[in-house]
Formats: C-alpha cells, sequence, structure tokens
C-alpha cells in the first residue's frame, strides 16, 4: 500500500513538473508571439507612411510595400490571435460560462478548449499543406516565395494551439473579468 501512494505522488510531483515546464514554453512562446505581432504592426506603420510620402510627396509610388504590408498583417494577425487565446481575450458567447459552476464548468471548458483545439488543428494541417503548394510562386512585386505569406497560417496556429492549452491548464478570462 505504501508503495502505491509512493507511486502517486510521483506522478503527481511529475505531472506538476511537466504542467509547470509546459507553462514555462507558452510563457515564452506567446511572450515571443506578442513581441513579434507589436514589432511587425510597427513596421506595417512605418511601411505605410513611406507609402504615402513615396506617392503624394515624391510622386513615385512604391510597388512593393502594399503587398509586402498585406502579407505582414496576417503575420501580425496570426501571432496576435495566440496572445489573445492565451489571455482569454477573445469575444465569446459566455452566458453558460458564467453562471456554470463545478463539474458543468469544467465540462464546458473542456469543450470549448477541445473545440478550439480541433479547429486549429485543422488550420495547422491545412496551412502546412497550403504552405507546401504555393511555394513555387512568388509575390507579384517582390522575387520572394508566396511560402512566407502562407506560412502564417501554420505557424499562427501552433502558437495558438500551445495558448489553448495552457489557458486551459491556467486559465485567464480577460473576457469574462471585463465583461460589463
Amino acid at each position: 500500500m505504501a508503495g502505491t501512494a509512493g507511486r502517486g505522488a510521483l506522478v503527481l510531483r511529475t505531472g506538476s513538473a511537466m504542467k509547470s515546464l509546459f507553462l514555462t514554453f507558452d510563457r515564452v512562446l506567446t511572450g515571443l508571439a506578442q513581441w513579434l505581432a507589436c514589432g511587425l504592426l510597427a513596421l506595417i506603420s512605418v511601411l505605410g507612411l513611406w507609402q504615402v510620402l513615396a506617392r503624394f510627396v515624391f510622386s513615385e509610388p512604391s510597388i512593393w510595400t502594399e503587398e509586402l504590408m498585406r502579407r505582414l498583417l496576417v503575420w501580425c494577425v496570426m501571432l496576435g490571435i495566440a496572445v489573445a487565446f492565451r489571455r482569454g481575450a477573445l469575444v465569446s458567447v459566455d452566458l453558460m460560462l458564467r453562471t456554470a459552476r463545478g463539474r458543468w464548468r469544467a465540462a464546458l471548458r473542456g469543450i470549448i478548449t477541445g473545440t478550439a483545439l480541433a479547429y486549429l488543428a485543422v488550420l495547422l494541417w491545412q496551412g502546412i499543406d497550403l504552405t507546401t503548394r504555393v511555394r513555387f510562386q512568388s509575390f507579384a512585386s517582390m522575387d520572394l516565395s508566396m511560402a512566407w505569406a502562407y506560412a502564417a497560417l501554420p505557424a499562427g496556429a501552433f502558437f495558438c494551439i500551445v495558448a489553448v492549452i495552457a489557458n486551459h491548464l491556467d486559465p485567464v478570462s480577460e473576457e469574462l473579468e471585463n465583461a460589463q
């Protein structure tokens, strides 16, 4: 009997250590996603300013900035969504979650997590497929593979999967906390 209790404590400690390790990995990954998304947004702003200056001040429109800005915006959104998933800050229909208690609340959170993971798994799978299909195409205005733009889908889905699992393990609900 004592051996069984010892193994149970070992499993509990190992599970706790794995959870802690995963949440540390999530903090690093989500922090990276946040910094990259903010950096990309700043870069998009600078490119937009350059586009306006080039067109209206220098009378020489830039042919590549608009296309690059659109592609970077997709990356910015996909990385930003991972941060929103982690913080529980996505807009949601939360009446059931607000009123649920006990086991029903845990089951509901499991359903929400499972649904999000199923969607993100499809996005990851299809994003990888789409990225490999367009790898030989290039942008109209730049000699750069379209795969770089489409890679935002599987990369963002991976960041989001980690964030959804982390939010399930260590719930943060900014949407619920800030709701009126």
